[in-house]
């Protein structure tokens, strides 16, 4: 497990900094109404994802305040753009916290968001739950009790990706072109531990920055590496960009093109054409419910087609079951504290979109089912309603399989001298 913490720096518990432009105007919630933070990507490379998460949380906001609210309390839904910076989210968590008086923040469609803002939620004494943060050190090495993570993580994509590849491309030529961040560098880790191409000298790698436009120079060195596989761990519109251009290169003729973390509104901005044949790893798609019958979940892609005439992405999926959620464990609490409403999740089995999950107690993930995908011919996807029925599942795992398991999470956190418990404000650090 070395190879995950490439990287990593010490971890603190405690985080400083000094909170700059602040909202004028903002009041707390008045009586009867309870405010929830929405701390998401409206702009930046990876602002499709964070529109997803906007419109499906609005649609859980008003089914819960249909259904009474929380505790009697109606749901306002108050929210800040990212930009998918981990700076500007430190500040703008801030906000949420001490000026709109929120006791819980959803959203992050970047694992150094997720992380920064889990960081603000444990010095405040507030919750943070992640809802597009693949990072393995979201809930590993900068995990903590004030931190929730609703979908999968790296470690279990790589997991059902890697029953996939090496089946089929054991023992062949794999190059890695990676966005130079948290999430990035553990994608990489957790499949080359899984495809045993840990040596980067006979599998190399090129690192890019998040946002960046052109991906040819790193394209070409794939090329000229002759490699029979090429990892692309990018994602939002990097990944649409490095698809593109490797389709328009003649890449995919001449290897398979893996994209570890995959949605619909990322195959969408890619096309058809060029995403035809694509293998990655996804915690849910719209598909999921209709084809193994989550009752649920067809509820919500229906509500949501009808309101936005296109079907949801898993980004908008956990945004939703986040807030019901929330909903259940504070009215299991009796009460929005803190620490109440964390021990009222901890081991919580649920049912959200598909079939049951559970928020572990240990480092707060949400093992789930996890699927491999390969996206189906340009012609098929055509046809399809909107364009979005991209993917055919091609493998199917488990989350207690799936999921790095205590005593792999425990190593992680030996690593940089981190406690084998969660911690919380207050605590001894």
């Amino acid at each position: 497990m070395k190879a995950l913490m490439r990287g990593i720096v010490a971890v603190g518990c405690a985080v400083s900094f000094m909170m700059t432009g602040l909202i004028s105007g903002s009041e707390a919630a008045e009586p009867g109404v309870v405010k929830i933070g929405l701390n998401y990507p409206e702009t930046g490379p990876y602002a499709k994802q964070g529109l997803d998460q906007k419109r499906a949380a609005e649609i859980a906001v008003e089914e819960i305040n249909d259904a009474g609210g929380i505790l009697g309390k109606k749901v306002q839904l108050v929210m800040r753009d990212t930009k998918s910076n981990p700076k500007i989210a430190k500040v703008t968590a801030a906000e949420l916290y001490d000026v709109e008086k929120v006791p819980m923040i959803l959203g992050g469609s970047s694992s150094a968001v997720a992380i920064a803002t889990g960081e603000v939620a444990l010095l405040k004494n507030k919750l943070f739950f992640a809802t597009l943060s693949y990072s393995t050190e979201t809930t590993g090495e900068y995990g903590h009790r004030h931190i929730f993570r609703e979908c999968f993580d790296a470690f279990s994509a790589g997991k059902v990706m890697a029953d996939y590849l090496n089946k089929n491309f054991k023992g062949r030529k794999y190059f890695y072109i990676t966005a130079n961040y948290t999430w990035g560098w553990t994608t990489e880790s957790v499949l080359r531990s899984f495809t045993d191409t840990k040596d980067t000298t006979k599998y190399p790698e090129v690192l890019t920055e998040l946002g960046a436009k052109d991906f040819k120079a790193a394209l070409r060195e794939a090329k000229e590496n002759g490699s029979d596989v090429l990892v692309l761990s990018l994602f939002g519109r990097d990944m649409e960009i490095a698809v593109k251009q490797a389709d328009e290169m003649g890449l995919k003729n001449r290897m398979q093109i893996i994209v570890p973390q995959m949605n619909e509104d990322m195959a969408q901005g890619a096309g058809p054409e060029a995403m035809e044949g694509i293998v990655g790893a996804t915690p849910w798609m719209w598909s999921v419910p209709f084809k193994y019958n989550y009752p649920k979940g067809i509820a919500f892609v229906e509500k949501f087609e009808k309101r936005y005439n296109r079907y949801p992405t898993t980004s908008g999926a956990s945004a939703y079951v986040i807030l019901h959620e929330y909903k259940a464990a504070v009215e299991k609490a009796k009460t929005f504290e803190t620490k109440a409403v964390i021990t009222a999740l901890e081991g919580r089995k649920y049912v959200g979109l598909k079939d049951e999950q559970q928020w572990r107690k240990f480092d707060h993930q949400s093992v789930q089912t996890v699927y491999a995908v390969k996206v189906k011919p340009a012609a098929e996807v055509k046809k399809s309603k909107y364009q979005m029925d991209y993917f055919n599942i091609i493998a199917t795992m488990n989350g207690e399989e799936a999921a790095v398991d205590f005593k792999e999470w425990s190593e992680i956190r030996d690593m940089v001298n981190m406690k084998h418990e969660l911690e919380e404000y207050g605590s001894e650090k």
